[in-house]
């Protein structure tokens, strides 16, 4: 049973036990465990076979590892399924849609028998819902265009396809008159994976202006609403893009409301009824005197709670909030923190551009240092390299560094590993380069037993300094090998390899929850775009988010380093 099944049994424990009028604190014990087993970066039933107690994870108890355990060891859980009983069929599934709460749905079920949401937007459209009691016609097209949104949300896209969209608008927007501050909130900000759709915000001395500039944008293809200070519109490819504008003075509560998640915002709210103050995206209102206080930065919204700033990207309802009352959240890693980029293609395999345009595309991206990473021979398709013309590649790589000054070039390879776990290139000619990368590329299909032996074999070899892409994942589509992390971790651990960390928007590999769970184990990682173009080095910014939403430091990355210690770092400390 996977965490995320397991996450959702709780989730709709939560859902019921809040249906049923439960006390609240009861309830948000349930959900603080669901976002605990959300973010768990090792697997439940792993923990479970070694016998290891489930108390470590934050909110877990002993009633709740009792029910946690006999869920994972049985497949069922009594108490949920006499739960589900005294509910109609599918009640939970009305709450998945924002602007339902528990008296909504419960109306919704025992009135109309409604269990899903196809059978709640036909009861719309046939104009049941709007005449029940205390509803109408407006709350009923509301819920209509929610469910609407909530069907684009499903259909999630990858970061970087979202992120061109944001970069696309903000390019158009920059010029219109009065308008700061522009930021994409919401999932974007906080740089998950994948995003359902993309929630801007900003502030204009007219806000008309721009909310007329954006709807007129040559990429929408429909407003869905648009008015004085927000608009919703679809662009090209179908996704939902919202824009709000409010005053400069009140935009660090604006960003700080749609930045999210929506399990951070409610332990946020939750402390600040706490101190008799009520949160809202306008700003911190005293309940006592209905002071409204407006905060145009988010440092000074979070000071206002007698927090510590915390980062967009860890803002997910976890640890963050008790460690910034306490001051304790660390530094996280910059984008200027990055000296050099470790796995980068040319022209001499399947990159596009020449070993010495990327070279010097690196020194404009300030790097100190760059590894030129071309395949081996095993990938016919990218025209891999031999063994000759490896040695032709370092004469070049020799040249260059005479000839460019600023950056040192390194010879490295991206060292395919065969099914049997031995490497595609002969153990003298890997030895002679500044650093190995290897990466499996084939038979992404074996079973876990199989993949683990071919990948434990190569990263033992003494050559290996990096092992890339580590699960093989590509965004969207092809699902992660049947690679064991925590078998992987211990490996890395054993051998002095380091993971890489790829920032490729099309992979993000290793993902948020497998930085963590290897940064907490002390796995040397670095990060690196896979650039196969000049372009792709801007790429890093993915790797730095997700290495933050990982809460790594900058001491958590090799290639964080100066040169020299970055080589004494690896595993073979240097050629």
């Amino acid at each position: 049973m996977k965490n995320s099944e397991i996450a959702k049994v709780f989730s709709d424990i939560a859902d019921l036990l809040e249906l049923k009028g439960e006390n609240v604190f009861k309830v948000r014990a349930y959900q603080k465990v669901v976002r605990s087993i959300e973010h768990l970066p090792v697997e439940i039933e792993q923990m479970v076979k070694e016998g290891r107690s489930l108390r470590e994870i934050p909110g877990v108890g002993d009633a709740i590892e009792k029910k946690i355990i006999e869920l994972v060891t049985t497949g069922k859980l009594p108490v949920y399924e006499e739960l589900k009983t005294e509910f109609p069929k599918g009640i939970t599934t009305l709450l998945e849609v924002p602007g339902i709460g528990p008296k909504t749905a419960r109306l919704l079920s025992t009135e109309l028998d409604i269990g899903s949401i196809e059978e709640l937007e036909a009861a719309i459209v046939g104009g049941q819902v709007a005449r029940l009691y205390r509803m109408g016609d407006k709350t009923a097209e509301n819920i209509l265009h929610q469910i609407q949104a909530l069907r684009r949300k499903d259909q999630r896209i990858p970061l970087g396809e979202a992120m061109a969209v944001v970069d696309e608008i903000t390019a158009r927007l920059k010029d219109v008159p009065g308008l700061r501050n522009l930021i994409a909130a919401g999932s974007v900000r906080r740089f998950r994976e994948t995003i359902g759709d993309i929630d801007m915000m900003g502030t204009a001395d007219d806000a008309g202006k721009v909310i007329h500039a954006f709807t007129s944008l040559p990429q929408v293809t429909e407003v869905i609403a648009s008015g004085g200070t927000k608009a919703s519109v679809i662009v090209a490819g179908g996704l939902q893009v919202d824009l709000r504008i409010v005053e400069h003075e009140a935009f660090g509560s604006l960003l700080q409301y749609f930045t999210g998640s929506k399990e951070h915002n409610i332990v946020i709210r939750e402390r600040g009824r706490r101190q008799g103050l009520s949160l809202s995206e306008y700003g911190i209102t005293d309940l006592k005197t209905g002071w409204l206080e407006k905060y145009a930065s988010e440092e000074a919204f979070y000071g206002r709670l007698g927090l510590q700033y915390i980062p967009p990207e860890i803002r997910e309802g976890g640890a963050e909030i008790d460690m910034a009352a306490q001051g304790r959240l660390p530094g996280l890693v910059e984008m200027g923190d990055i000296k050099g980029d470790l796995h980068v293609h040319t022209s001499a395999s399947d990159g596009r551009d020449t070993l010495e345009a990327m070279a010097r595309a690196a020194k404009e991206h300030g790097y100190e240092y760059v590894v030129i990473t071309d395949h081996s021979k095993a990938l016919g398709m990218a025209h891999g390299l031999d063994t000759e013309r490896v040695k032709q590649q370092k004469a070049e790589i020799e040249g260059l560094n005479r000839k460019i000054g600023g950056i040192r070039i390194l010879s490295g390879m991206e060292v395919d590993i065969r099914a049997d776990g031995s490497l595609d290139m002969p153990d003298e000619v890997l030895a002679g380069l500044d650093v190995v990368v290897a990466s499996v590329h084939s038979g992404l299909t074996e079973g876990e037993e199989k993949m683990m032996r071919r990948i434990t074999r190569a990263i033992e070899n003494p050559n290996v300094d990096i092992y890339a892409h580590p699960t093989c994942r590509l965004l969207p589509g092809r699902e992660p090998a049947a690679v064991n992390m925590e078998a992987l971790f211990q490996t890395a651990l054993r051998t002095g390899s380091a993971l890489e960390i790829n920032a490729s928007p099309s992979r993000l590999d290793l993902k948020d929850v497998h930085i963590y769970r290897a940064r907490e184990l002390g796995v040397k990682l670095v990060m690196s775009t896979d650039a196969h173009s000049t372009e792709h080095f801007g790429f890093i910014r993915f790797g730095v988010g997700i290495a933050r939403r990982g809460w790594c430091e900058a001491k958590d990355i090799l290639n964080s380093k100066p040169l020299d210690e970055f080589l004494s770092s690896l595993k073979k400390g240097g050629v």
